[in-house]
């Protein structure tokens, strides 16, 4: 697949990046609210007290000295481990999501645009990992954040992310959470992938998709426009592409598997139509060291 998916003609574009001021107070809301109820599920991997107080192990990677390698630690296992203070293990975080015109689309009014639902995950991530301890930073903004309070400065911040997925200043051995529907040709997202793993960067990719892009749920004759504005296409018999268009749409996510692994990153999808909890735990455990 490479371009986005063919969208029905009665679509519902929503403005969402020009009406994130006016939604910020709610959608801070229903973030913290999506926090709270995954957070039962979180087991913290940091403990609390001064952070010299305690210390654990993190993999080694390429680039630590060898001199910080804990012997004992790694006579345990096949791999070798840093021994860290609680304070220098805090990892930072840094968070992206699409803002391309794609992401303001949904297939019903029932549902959230896919831009609505990647903020209100990137805000929901935002809150467990300031919980946790963790630094947490916006791609292109210039610096991270800490502590509970510092949510609400996140949120603003959405606004001034960069354009793409890229961020020179990001620290060797962070962490990235891109955000998207990543419809954009394989080549794209596997160039952006690998700036950042040129960096030392370790992350994960999240496809927000609304459900039709999976089932395509049409029939008949369909004309189908793009939202970026490329040429329509009228379809007689939209039941007779249905196959195609599924064994496409498989070979892209597979590419998009394989790339990320290829980079030493992970990937997963997350429909519109299901519940953001699943994906925050899985999101979370994602990011949990090891």
């Amino acid at each position: 697949m490479t371009s986005p998916p063919l969208l029905a003609k009665a679509r519902l574009t929503v403005p969402w990046a020009e009406q994130l001021g006016a939604r910020l107070p709610p959608l801070l809301v229903q973030a913290d609210r999506v926090a709270a109820t995954v957070m039962p599920g979180v087991h913290g991997r940091r403990r609390s007290g001064p952070g010299e107080a305690f210390w654990q192990f993190r993999p080694y990677v390429v680039g630590d000295q060898t001199s910080r390698i804990d012997w004992r630690q790694s006579g345990k296992s096949d791999r070798l481990f840093i021994r860290e203070t609680e304070w220098e293990s805090a990892q930072t975080v840094a968070l992206w999501r699409a803002a391309d015109a794609g992401m303001g689309w949904r297939s019903q009014r029932d549902l959230p645009a896919k831009g609505d639902r990647a903020d209100l995950l990137l805000l929901a991530l935002a809150a467990l990992l300031l919980r946790g301890g963790e630094r947490v930073r916006l791609f292109g903004l210039p610096r991270p954040y800490a502590g509970r309070g510092a949510l609400p400065q996140i949120a603003d911040g959405l606004s001034g992310m960069a354009p793409r997925p890229e961020d020179a200043r990001l620290a060797r051995h962070a962490r990235a959470v891109l955000f998207g529907d990543f419809w954009a040709p394989l080549e794209e997202t596997r160039q952006a992938i690998a700036r950042l793993a040129g960096q030392g960067v370790r992350g994960h990719l999240l496809q927000v998709i609304d459900p039709a892009e999976e089932t395509l749920p049409y029939a008949g004759r369909v004309r189908f426009e793009a939202v970026s504005g490329a040429a329509a296409a009228l379809v007689p018999r939209v039941e007779a592409v249905r196959p195609v268009y599924a064994e496409r749409l498989a070979r892209h996510r597979a590419g998009l598997a394989a790339l990320a692994a290829a980079a030493g990153w992970t990937f997963g999808t997350h429909r519109t139509d299901q519940p953001p909890e699943a994906a925050l735990l899985a999101l979370h455990q994602r990011l949990a060291p090891g």
